[in-house]
Protein backbone atom coordinates (compact mmCIF):
# COMPACT_ATOMS: atom_id res chain seq x y z
CA UNK A 1 0.00 0.00 0.00
CA UNK A 2 1.58 3.35 -1.14
CA UNK A 3 2.35 5.54 2.18
CA UNK A 4 1.66 9.45 2.27
CA UNK A 5 3.29 11.90 3.96
CA UNK A 6 1.56 13.56 7.46
CA UNK A 7 1.92 16.83 5.54
CA UNK A 8 0.20 15.65 2.52
CA UNK A 9 -2.59 14.14 4.52
CA UNK A 10 -3.22 17.26 6.57
CA UNK A 11 -2.76 19.38 3.26
CA UNK A 12 -5.79 16.85 2.17
CA UNK A 13 -7.40 16.92 5.05
CA UNK A 14 -7.48 21.01 5.25
CA UNK A 15 -8.54 20.89 1.87
CA UNK A 16 -11.35 18.72 1.96
CA UNK A 17 -12.56 20.73 5.50
CA UNK A 18 -12.16 23.80 3.54
CA UNK A 19 -14.63 22.43 0.93
CA UNK A 20 -17.06 21.85 2.99
CA UNK A 21 -16.83 24.99 4.85
CA UNK A 22 -17.69 26.33 1.37
CA UNK A 23 -20.34 24.39 0.24
CA UNK A 24 -21.93 25.11 3.42
CA UNK A 25 -21.64 28.46 2.81
CA UNK A 26 -23.01 28.58 -0.13
CA UNK A 27 -26.57 28.87 0.56
CA UNK A 28 -25.72 32.20 2.76
CA UNK A 29 -24.60 34.39 0.08
CA UNK A 30 -25.70 37.93 0.50
CA UNK A 31 -27.89 36.62 3.94
CA UNK A 32 -26.01 38.49 6.58
CA UNK A 33 -27.35 41.35 8.45
CA UNK A 34 -23.93 42.07 9.41
CA UNK A 35 -20.20 41.57 9.40
CA UNK A 36 -17.77 41.46 12.52
CA UNK A 37 -13.59 41.49 12.00
CA UNK A 38 -11.95 40.26 14.75
CA UNK A 39 -12.51 37.31 16.82
CA UNK A 40 -10.63 37.82 20.10
CA UNK A 41 -13.43 37.04 23.14
CA UNK A 42 -14.90 40.69 22.69
CA UNK A 43 -15.85 39.77 18.89
CA UNK A 44 -17.02 36.70 19.95
CA UNK A 45 -19.45 37.67 22.00
CA UNK A 46 -20.77 40.33 20.16
CA UNK A 47 -21.19 37.81 17.67
CA UNK A 48 -23.24 35.65 20.18
CA UNK A 49 -25.00 38.82 21.29
CA UNK A 50 -26.12 39.79 17.73
CA UNK A 51 -27.30 36.47 16.95
CA UNK A 52 -29.09 36.30 20.35
CA UNK A 53 -31.26 39.03 19.32
CA UNK A 54 -31.73 37.55 15.57
CA UNK A 55 -29.33 38.73 13.07
CA UNK A 56 -27.23 36.69 11.21
CA UNK A 57 -24.06 37.78 11.41
CA UNK A 58 -20.65 36.74 9.15
CA UNK A 59 -17.74 36.06 10.88
CA UNK A 60 -14.38 36.45 9.62
CA UNK A 61 -10.64 36.76 11.45
CA UNK A 62 -7.36 37.62 9.76
CA UNK A 63 -6.49 33.91 10.38
CA UNK A 64 -8.88 32.02 8.69
CA UNK A 65 -8.71 29.04 11.44
CA UNK A 66 -10.07 30.86 14.04
CA UNK A 67 -13.20 31.50 11.92
CA UNK A 68 -13.45 27.69 11.74
CA UNK A 69 -12.92 26.98 15.39
CA UNK A 70 -15.69 29.80 16.34
CA UNK A 71 -18.21 28.30 14.01
CA UNK A 72 -17.45 24.38 15.21
CA UNK A 73 -17.35 25.66 18.81
CA UNK A 74 -18.79 29.00 20.94
CA UNK A 75 -20.78 29.45 17.30
CA UNK A 76 -22.20 25.71 16.81
CA UNK A 77 -25.76 25.72 16.17
CA UNK A 78 -25.90 29.35 15.69
CA UNK A 79 -27.11 31.45 12.45
CA UNK A 80 -24.10 32.49 12.44
CA UNK A 81 -21.73 32.37 8.92
CA UNK A 82 -17.75 32.59 8.75
CA UNK A 83 -15.93 33.83 5.65
CA UNK A 84 -12.96 32.68 4.22
CA UNK A 85 -11.83 36.19 2.80
CA UNK A 86 -12.81 39.55 2.85
CA UNK A 87 -14.35 39.44 -0.41
CA UNK A 88 -15.99 36.69 0.75
CA UNK A 89 -17.72 38.25 3.79
CA UNK A 90 -18.80 41.08 1.59
CA UNK A 91 -20.16 39.01 -1.09
CA UNK A 92 -22.36 37.64 1.78
CA UNK A 93 -23.79 40.93 3.41
CA UNK A 94 -26.93 42.35 2.93
CA UNK A 95 -26.86 46.23 1.61
CA UNK A 96 -25.84 48.30 3.14
CA UNK A 97 -22.72 46.45 3.72
CA UNK A 98 -22.12 46.73 7.50
CA UNK A 99 -18.69 45.66 9.16
CA UNK A 100 -17.85 45.84 12.46
CA UNK A 101 -13.94 46.17 13.14
CA UNK A 102 -12.96 44.88 16.46
CA UNK A 103 -9.43 44.61 15.73
CA UNK A 104 -6.49 46.65 18.02
CA UNK A 105 -6.49 50.69 17.92
CA UNK A 106 -4.12 52.05 15.67
CA UNK A 107 -2.43 51.07 12.46
CA UNK A 108 -4.67 47.66 12.20
CA UNK A 109 -7.98 49.61 11.76
CA UNK A 110 -6.00 51.34 8.74
CA UNK A 111 -4.93 48.32 7.40
CA UNK A 112 -8.36 46.59 7.14
CA UNK A 113 -10.01 49.94 5.86
CA UNK A 114 -7.51 49.77 3.02
CA UNK A 115 -8.22 46.12 2.15
CA UNK A 116 -12.05 46.66 2.38
CA UNK A 117 -12.30 50.01 0.60
CA UNK A 118 -12.14 48.27 -3.09
CA UNK A 119 -14.50 45.71 -1.84
CA UNK A 120 -16.90 48.24 -1.17
CA UNK A 121 -19.85 50.13 -3.20
CA UNK A 122 -21.22 53.99 -2.12
CA UNK A 123 -23.38 53.98 1.47
CA UNK A 124 -21.51 50.70 2.58
CA UNK A 125 -20.73 51.42 6.50
CA UNK A 126 -17.72 50.26 8.40
CA UNK A 127 -17.73 50.64 11.77
CA UNK A 128 -14.54 50.93 14.45
CA UNK A 129 -16.04 49.03 17.55
CA UNK A 130 -12.13 49.18 19.00
CA UNK A 131 -10.50 51.84 21.83
CA UNK A 132 -9.27 53.95 19.06
CA UNK A 133 -8.32 57.44 19.25
CA UNK A 134 -11.14 60.43 18.40
CA UNK A 135 -9.05 61.94 16.25
CA UNK A 136 -8.48 58.83 14.06
CA UNK A 137 -11.95 58.54 13.98
CA UNK A 138 -12.13 61.87 12.35
CA UNK A 139 -9.70 61.31 9.92
CA UNK A 140 -11.07 58.18 8.88
CA UNK A 141 -14.68 59.74 8.36
CA UNK A 142 -13.15 62.88 6.71
CA UNK A 143 -11.27 59.79 4.53
CA UNK A 144 -14.04 57.78 3.67
CA UNK A 145 -16.47 60.40 3.18
CA UNK A 146 -14.56 61.22 -0.44
CA UNK A 147 -15.11 58.23 -1.08
CA UNK A 148 -19.13 57.79 -0.65
CA UNK A 149 -18.40 55.48 1.97
CA UNK A 150 -19.43 56.13 5.51
CA UNK A 151 -17.63 55.63 8.80
CA UNK A 152 -18.69 54.96 12.51
CA UNK A 153 -16.72 55.01 15.55
CA UNK A 154 -18.31 53.64 18.57
CA UNK A 155 -17.27 53.17 22.38
CA UNK A 156 -18.46 49.88 23.26
CA UNK A 157 -17.79 49.16 27.21
CA UNK A 158 -18.71 46.43 29.64
CA UNK A 159 -15.87 44.15 28.92
CA UNK A 160 -16.53 40.32 27.76
CA UNK A 161 -19.78 40.15 29.87
CA UNK A 162 -21.34 43.52 28.40
CA UNK A 163 -20.55 42.30 25.24
CA UNK A 164 -22.06 39.08 25.38
CA UNK A 165 -25.11 39.89 27.28
CA UNK A 166 -25.65 43.99 26.66
CA UNK A 167 -22.63 46.13 26.82
CA UNK A 168 -22.94 50.24 26.45
CA UNK A 169 -22.74 50.99 22.97
CA UNK A 170 -21.66 54.92 21.93
CA UNK A 171 -21.62 55.59 18.59
CA UNK A 172 -20.53 58.89 16.43
CA UNK A 173 -19.27 59.34 12.98
CA UNK A 174 -21.28 60.21 9.51
CA UNK A 175 -25.12 59.81 11.01
CA UNK A 176 -26.27 58.77 7.88
CA UNK A 177 -24.96 55.11 8.51
CA UNK A 178 -27.27 55.37 12.13
CA UNK A 179 -30.96 54.39 10.26
CA UNK A 180 -28.88 50.73 9.23
CA UNK A 181 -27.20 50.52 12.93
CA UNK A 182 -30.19 51.53 15.38
CA UNK A 183 -32.27 48.23 15.26
CA UNK A 184 -28.95 46.10 15.63
CA UNK A 185 -27.37 48.77 18.49
CA UNK A 186 -30.14 49.16 20.53
CA UNK A 187 -31.15 45.51 20.83
CA UNK A 188 -28.07 43.98 21.45
CA UNK A 189 -27.31 47.10 24.07
CA UNK A 190 -27.98 46.91 27.85
CA UNK A 191 -31.19 47.78 29.25
CA UNK A 192 -32.19 50.07 32.04
CA UNK A 193 -35.00 51.08 33.94
CA UNK A 194 -38.26 50.60 31.59
CA UNK A 195 -36.05 49.13 28.57
CA UNK A 196 -34.02 52.12 27.11
CA UNK A 197 -31.25 50.81 25.49
CA UNK A 198 -27.66 51.81 26.82
CA UNK A 199 -26.95 53.30 23.08
CA UNK A 200 -27.74 56.25 21.22
CA UNK A 201 -26.27 58.46 18.57
CA UNK A 202 -23.64 60.65 20.32
CA UNK A 203 -22.34 62.94 17.48
CA UNK A 204 -20.29 64.26 13.95
CA UNK A 205 -17.23 62.48 13.54
CA UNK A 206 -15.03 61.58 16.42
CA UNK A 207 -17.81 62.22 19.05
CA UNK A 208 -18.67 58.20 20.14
CA UNK A 209 -15.14 57.77 20.82
CA UNK A 210 -14.03 61.17 22.34
CA UNK A 211 -17.50 60.22 24.65
CA UNK A 212 -15.87 56.51 25.12
CA UNK A 213 -12.75 58.19 26.03
CA UNK A 214 -13.87 60.28 28.95
CA UNK A 215 -15.95 57.40 30.13
CA UNK A 216 -12.58 55.55 30.54
CA UNK A 217 -11.28 58.48 32.17
CA UNK A 218 -13.95 58.44 34.69
CA UNK A 219 -13.30 54.70 35.13
CA UNK A 220 -9.71 55.61 36.09
CA UNK A 221 -11.33 58.04 39.08
CA UNK A 222 -13.96 55.84 40.46
CA UNK A 223 -11.44 53.04 40.62
CA UNK A 224 -8.76 55.16 42.08
CA UNK A 225 -11.26 56.77 44.65
CA UNK A 226 -12.35 53.15 45.60
CA UNK A 227 -8.65 52.01 46.11
CA UNK A 228 -7.97 55.40 48.33
CA UNK A 229 -11.12 54.33 50.15
CA UNK A 230 -9.81 50.76 50.33
CA UNK A 231 -6.00 52.32 51.79
CA UNK A 232 -7.76 53.86 54.55
CA UNK A 233 -9.91 51.44 56.19
CA UNK A 234 -6.68 48.96 55.88
CA UNK A 235 -4.08 51.01 57.18
CA UNK A 236 -5.99 53.56 59.13
CA UNK A 237 -8.54 51.47 60.74
CA UNK A 238 -6.56 48.34 60.32
CA UNK A 239 -9.11 46.31 58.61
CA UNK A 240 -9.37 42.97 57.69
CA UNK A 241 -10.56 41.81 54.19
CA UNK A 242 -13.82 40.08 55.14
CA UNK A 243 -14.39 43.34 57.28
CA UNK A 244 -14.01 45.74 54.15
CA UNK A 245 -15.95 43.38 51.50
CA UNK A 246 -18.79 43.58 54.30
CA UNK A 247 -18.81 47.57 54.42
CA UNK A 248 -18.66 47.54 50.78
CA UNK A 249 -21.37 45.19 50.09
CA UNK A 250 -23.02 47.92 52.57
CA UNK A 251 -22.30 50.69 50.28
CA UNK A 252 -23.40 49.03 47.79
CA UNK A 253 -26.78 49.34 48.89
CA UNK A 254 -26.42 53.27 48.92
CA UNK A 255 -26.06 55.81 46.78
CA UNK A 256 -22.54 54.35 45.99
CA UNK A 257 -24.43 51.76 44.41
CA UNK A 258 -22.75 50.39 40.86
CA UNK A 259 -20.53 47.83 39.32
CA UNK A 260 -17.30 48.95 40.85
CA UNK A 261 -18.08 48.68 44.39
CA UNK A 262 -19.74 45.45 43.75
CA UNK A 263 -16.85 44.00 42.37
CA UNK A 264 -15.03 45.13 45.05
CA UNK A 265 -16.27 43.49 47.55
CA UNK A 266 -16.03 40.33 45.78
CA UNK A 267 -12.24 40.86 45.44
CA UNK A 268 -12.06 41.53 49.29
CA UNK A 269 -13.30 38.07 49.95
CA UNK A 270 -11.94 36.25 47.25
CA UNK A 271 -9.31 32.89 48.56
CA UNK A 272 -6.74 32.06 46.83
CA UNK A 273 -6.22 27.92 46.88
CA UNK A 274 -4.68 27.91 49.99
CA UNK A 275 -7.52 29.95 51.33
CA UNK A 276 -5.66 33.17 51.95
CA UNK A 277 -7.17 36.12 50.65
CA UNK A 278 -5.35 36.53 47.16
CA UNK A 279 -5.50 40.37 47.05
CA UNK A 280 -2.92 41.12 49.29
CA UNK A 281 -0.60 38.93 47.26
CA UNK A 282 -1.12 41.17 43.77
CA UNK A 283 2.15 43.07 42.59
CA UNK A 284 1.03 46.90 43.50
CA UNK A 285 1.57 48.30 40.15
CA UNK A 286 -0.80 49.33 37.97
CA UNK A 287 -1.22 48.98 34.06
CA UNK A 288 -2.76 51.14 31.70
CA UNK A 289 -3.55 50.95 27.93
CA UNK A 290 -3.83 54.98 27.48
CA UNK A 291 -7.79 56.07 27.36
CA UNK A 292 -6.91 57.56 31.09
CA UNK A 293 -4.21 59.80 29.66
CA UNK A 294 -5.53 60.65 26.68
CA UNK A 295 -8.54 61.98 28.90
CA UNK A 296 -5.94 64.05 30.95
CA UNK A 297 -4.10 65.05 27.55
CA UNK A 298 -7.70 66.61 26.24
CA UNK A 299 -8.44 68.41 29.15
CA UNK A 300 -4.99 70.48 29.15
CA UNK A 301 -5.05 70.76 25.35
CA UNK A 302 -9.11 72.48 26.41
CA UNK A 303 -8.47 74.23 29.30
CA UNK A 304 -10.44 71.98 31.27
CA UNK A 305 -9.18 71.28 34.67
CA UNK A 306 -10.21 67.45 34.89
CA UNK A 307 -7.90 67.05 37.87
CA UNK A 308 -9.35 64.15 39.25
CA UNK A 309 -8.82 61.91 36.19
CA UNK A 310 -5.80 63.32 35.87
CA UNK A 311 -4.37 62.50 39.28
CA UNK A 312 -5.64 59.09 38.90
CA UNK A 313 -3.52 58.65 35.40
CA UNK A 314 -0.10 59.62 37.76
CA UNK A 315 -1.10 57.13 40.48
CA UNK A 316 -1.10 54.41 38.52
CA UNK A 317 3.01 55.91 36.70
CA UNK A 318 3.03 56.27 40.37
CA UNK A 319 2.62 52.85 41.50
CA UNK A 320 4.21 51.27 38.48
CA UNK A 321 7.90 52.79 40.35
CA UNK A 322 7.72 49.80 43.02
CA UNK A 323 11.53 49.21 42.74
CA UNK A 324 12.24 52.79 43.71
CA UNK A 325 9.10 53.25 46.11
CA UNK A 326 10.73 49.88 48.04
CA UNK A 327 14.01 51.58 47.94
CA UNK A 328 12.60 55.05 49.26
CA UNK A 329 10.65 53.38 51.55
CA UNK A 330 13.62 52.13 53.47
CA UNK A 331 14.56 56.07 54.18
CA UNK A 332 11.97 58.41 53.79
CA UNK A 333 10.05 58.77 57.41
CA UNK A 334 6.06 59.70 57.27
CA UNK A 335 4.37 60.44 60.79
CA UNK A 336 5.53 58.87 63.43
CA UNK A 337 3.43 57.12 66.34
CA UNK A 338 0.32 58.59 65.05
CA UNK A 339 -2.85 56.47 65.40
CA UNK A 340 -5.91 56.53 64.63
CA UNK A 341 -8.14 57.11 68.14
CA UNK A 342 -11.28 58.06 66.89
CA UNK A 343 -15.07 56.23 65.99
CA UNK A 344 -14.73 53.45 63.54
CA UNK A 345 -17.89 53.63 62.63
CA UNK A 346 -17.83 57.62 62.16
CA UNK A 347 -15.29 57.73 60.49
CA UNK A 348 -16.57 54.58 57.86
CA UNK A 349 -19.17 56.89 56.61
CA UNK A 350 -16.91 59.96 56.66
CA UNK A 351 -15.11 57.91 53.72
CA UNK A 352 -18.24 56.95 52.32
CA UNK A 353 -19.40 60.34 52.04
CA UNK A 354 -15.91 61.91 51.20
CA UNK A 355 -15.93 58.59 48.15
CA UNK A 356 -19.76 59.63 46.74
CA UNK A 357 -18.62 64.05 46.72
CA UNK A 358 -15.51 63.35 44.80
CA UNK A 359 -17.35 60.63 42.42
CA UNK A 360 -19.65 63.58 42.27
CA UNK A 361 -16.37 65.94 41.26
CA UNK A 362 -15.13 63.74 39.03
CA UNK A 363 -18.47 63.25 36.88
CA UNK A 364 -18.99 67.35 36.88
CA UNK A 365 -15.22 67.24 35.62
CA UNK A 366 -16.01 64.53 32.80
CA UNK A 367 -18.44 66.65 31.86
CA UNK A 368 -17.02 69.99 31.58
CA UNK A 369 -14.80 68.10 28.99
CA UNK A 370 -17.47 66.97 26.84
CA UNK A 371 -19.22 70.69 26.69
CA UNK A 372 -16.19 71.99 25.85
CA UNK A 373 -15.12 69.75 23.44
CA UNK A 374 -18.50 69.90 22.04
CA UNK A 375 -17.93 73.70 21.77
CA UNK A 376 -14.08 72.78 19.94
CA UNK A 377 -15.74 70.57 16.74
CA UNK A 378 -19.59 71.84 16.96
CA UNK A 379 -20.93 68.44 18.34
CA UNK A 380 -24.55 68.58 19.69
CA UNK A 381 -24.00 66.10 22.28
CA UNK A 382 -27.07 65.44 24.29
CA UNK A 383 -25.65 64.65 28.24
CA UNK A 384 -28.97 63.19 29.67
CA UNK A 385 -28.69 60.33 26.82
CA UNK A 386 -24.66 60.06 27.25
CA UNK A 387 -25.41 59.58 31.28
CA UNK A 388 -28.30 56.91 30.01
CA UNK A 389 -25.81 55.04 27.77
CA UNK A 390 -23.33 54.78 31.01
CA UNK A 391 -26.10 53.35 33.15
CA UNK A 392 -25.99 49.85 32.28
CA UNK A 393 -23.85 47.68 30.40
CA UNK A 394 -20.40 49.70 31.09
CA UNK A 395 -17.61 49.27 33.55
CA UNK A 396 -18.62 52.73 35.56
CA UNK A 397 -22.71 52.04 35.44
CA UNK A 398 -24.44 52.80 38.30
CA UNK A 399 -27.56 53.97 40.05
CA UNK A 400 -25.75 57.71 40.24
CA UNK A 401 -26.08 58.06 36.44
CA UNK A 402 -29.72 57.98 36.52
CA UNK A 403 -29.01 61.54 38.76
CA UNK A 404 -27.21 63.00 35.93
CA UNK A 405 -29.76 62.00 33.42
CA UNK A 406 -32.34 63.93 35.78
CA UNK A 407 -30.20 66.93 36.10
CA UNK A 408 -29.72 67.34 32.27
CA UNK A 409 -33.20 66.93 32.18
CA UNK A 410 -34.06 70.01 34.25
CA UNK A 411 -31.31 72.11 32.15
CA UNK A 412 -30.22 70.54 29.21
CA UNK A 413 -27.54 73.95 28.96
CA UNK A 414 -26.40 73.12 32.42
CA UNK A 415 -22.69 74.35 32.91
CA UNK A 416 -21.66 71.68 35.88
CA UNK A 417 -23.30 69.28 37.60
CA UNK A 418 -22.14 71.17 40.93
CA UNK A 419 -24.77 73.97 39.48
CA UNK A 420 -27.41 71.41 40.41
CA UNK A 421 -29.91 71.61 42.82
CA UNK A 422 -29.33 68.05 43.70
CA UNK A 423 -25.94 67.41 43.25
CA UNK A 424 -25.29 70.80 45.08
CA UNK A 425 -27.27 69.95 48.03
CA UNK A 426 -25.02 65.85 47.70
CA UNK A 427 -21.62 67.66 48.29
CA UNK A 428 -22.69 70.23 50.98
CA UNK A 429 -24.36 67.02 52.85
CA UNK A 430 -20.86 65.26 52.46
CA UNK A 431 -18.92 68.34 52.90
CA UNK A 432 -18.01 67.76 56.76
CA UNK A 433 -17.06 64.15 56.25
CA UNK A 434 -15.04 64.73 53.20
CA UNK A 435 -12.64 67.19 54.97
CA UNK A 436 -12.48 64.83 57.96
CA UNK A 437 -11.33 62.39 55.64
CA UNK A 438 -8.70 64.30 53.81
CA UNK A 439 -7.19 65.68 56.73
CA UNK A 440 -7.14 62.82 58.81
CA UNK A 441 -5.24 60.70 55.76
CA UNK A 442 -3.03 63.54 55.55
CA UNK A 443 -1.93 63.41 59.17
CA UNK A 444 -1.53 59.82 59.19
CA UNK A 445 0.48 60.34 56.04
CA UNK A 446 -2.01 58.42 53.81
CA UNK A 447 -1.79 58.98 49.91
CA UNK A 448 -5.50 60.06 48.45
CA UNK A 449 -4.52 62.02 45.11
CA UNK A 450 -7.73 61.57 44.19
CA UNK A 451 -9.36 62.91 47.15
CA UNK A 452 -7.30 65.35 48.10
CA UNK A 453 -7.84 67.41 44.35
CA UNK A 454 -11.40 66.64 44.17
CA UNK A 455 -11.71 68.63 47.70
CA UNK A 456 -9.15 71.54 46.27
CA UNK A 457 -11.16 71.30 43.26
CA UNK A 458 -14.41 71.89 44.67
CA UNK A 459 -12.85 74.67 46.69
CA UNK A 460 -11.34 76.62 44.13
CA UNK A 461 -14.71 76.18 41.92
CA UNK A 462 -16.72 77.81 44.75
CA UNK A 463 -14.33 80.93 45.63
CA UNK A 464 -15.40 84.12 43.64
CA UNK A 465 -12.03 85.07 44.46
CA UNK A 466 -8.49 83.02 43.22
CA UNK A 467 -5.14 84.37 43.54
CA UNK A 468 -4.95 84.21 40.12
CA UNK A 469 -4.81 88.07 39.88
CA UNK A 470 -1.09 87.79 41.71
CA UNK A 471 -0.27 85.13 38.94
CA UNK A 472 -0.83 87.31 36.32
CA UNK A 473 0.83 90.37 38.06
CA UNK A 474 4.27 88.39 37.97
CA UNK A 475 3.41 87.21 34.46
CA UNK A 476 3.47 90.89 33.69
CA UNK A 477 6.10 91.84 35.82
CA UNK A 478 8.67 89.31 34.33
CA UNK A 479 7.30 88.69 30.78
CA UNK A 480 5.03 91.97 30.04
CA UNK A 481 2.21 89.38 29.67
CA UNK A 482 -0.35 92.06 30.23
CA UNK A 483 -3.73 91.52 32.35
CA UNK A 484 -7.12 92.60 33.33
CA UNK A 485 -8.72 94.96 35.95
CA UNK A 486 -11.55 94.07 37.61
CA UNK A 487 -13.32 96.96 36.69
CA UNK A 488 -12.88 96.74 32.75
CA UNK A 489 -12.65 93.07 31.60
CA UNK A 490 -11.57 92.29 27.98
CA UNK A 491 -9.11 95.31 28.09
CA UNK A 492 -5.78 94.15 28.50
CA UNK A 493 -2.72 96.18 30.35
CA UNK A 494 0.52 96.46 30.79
CA UNK A 495 2.66 97.82 33.85
CA UNK A 496 6.04 99.42 34.26
CA UNK A 497 6.26 97.62 37.19
CA UNK A 498 10.48 98.68 37.86
CA UNK A 499 10.57 101.78 36.54
CA UNK A 500 13.24 100.94 33.56
CA UNK A 501 10.79 98.43 31.90
CA UNK A 502 9.62 99.63 28.47
CA UNK A 503 6.22 100.37 27.38
CA UNK A 504 6.03 97.33 24.76
CA UNK A 505 3.54 94.34 25.97
CA UNK A 506 4.19 90.14 24.64
CA UNK A 507 2.09 89.62 22.34
CA UNK A 508 -1.25 87.52 23.63
CA UNK A 509 -0.90 84.02 22.61
CA UNK A 510 -1.54 80.10 24.34
CA UNK A 511 0.79 77.80 24.27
Amino acid sequence: MRKFSRDRITAVKTLIETLIFERNQTSTMAQADIALIGLAVMGQNLILNMNDHGFVVCAFNRTVSKVHDFLNNEAKGTKVIGAESLKDMVSKLKKPCRIILLVKAGQAVDDFIDKLVPLLEPGDIIIDGGNSEYRDTTRRCKSLKEKNLLFVGSGVSGGEDGARYGPSLMPGGHKDAWPHLKDIFQSIAAKVGTGEPCCDWVGDEGAGHFVKMVHNGIEYGDMQLICEAYHLMKDVLCMNHDEMAQVFEQWNKTELDSFLIEITANILKFKDADGTNLLPKIRDSAGQKGTGKWTAISALEYGTPVTLIGEAVFARCLSSLKDERVQASKSLSGPQGVKFTGNKAQFLEDIRKALYASKIISYAQGFMLLRQAALEFGWSLNYGAIALMWRGGCIIRSVFLGKIKEAFDRNPELQSLLLDSFFSKAVQDCQDSWRRVVSTGVQQGIPMPSFTTALSFYDGYRHEMLPANLLQAQRDYFGAHTYELLSNPGTFIHTNWTGHGGKVSSSSYNA
